[in-house]
């Protein structure tokens, strides 16, 4: 049995060469597939971590948060406060535990100044983990 032209003229030998072009073409996808999705892959790694009674929820990682109203008034847990006594909590936090993080809470009408004036102070006091507290949009209804 012949494999090619489906003429059946028998002066011509038939084709015995098989055509990759698609088989190059399929491997070609999968390898950019495939380098597309490896750094997705290694994003994520999945763990089975052991149970502890003390873990994170007796003992929540440190935070501090640090919020600025419209009006540029500061607040560090709540409470109002200025500049130079948070310069102190931050400070104080930072000999206590160096791994505190700073939780930003800055009215989007301030300048961005006012931004980098408290990060300013979360590092001279020696915390360098920071968070920028954000809220999701609201829902449109449809």
């Amino acid at each position: 049995m012949a494999f090619g032209r489906f003429s059946k003229n028998p002066s011509s030998p038939p084709i015995s060469a098989i055509n990759v072009t698609p088989l190059v073409d399929v491997m070609l996808v999968l390898l950019v597939i495939f380098i597309m999705a490896a750094p997705l892959l290694a994003a994520s790694i999945r763990l089975d971590l052991p149970q502890a009674a003390s873990a994170t929820r007796a003992n929540p990682p440190a935070a501090i948060a640090v919020q600025v109203n419209a009006q540029g008034q500061l607040f560090a847990d709540g409470e109002a406060t200025d500049i130079d006594a948070l310069k102190a909590l931050l400070k104080q936090q930072a000999e206590r535990n160096p791994q505190t993080e700073v939780q930003l809470s800055i009215d989007q009408s301030l300048p961005y100044a006012r931004a980098v004036e408290l990060m300013d102070a979360a590092q001279t006091a020696g915390l360098s983990r920071m968070g920028f507290v954000a809220q999701p949009p609201a829902p449109t209804s449809r």
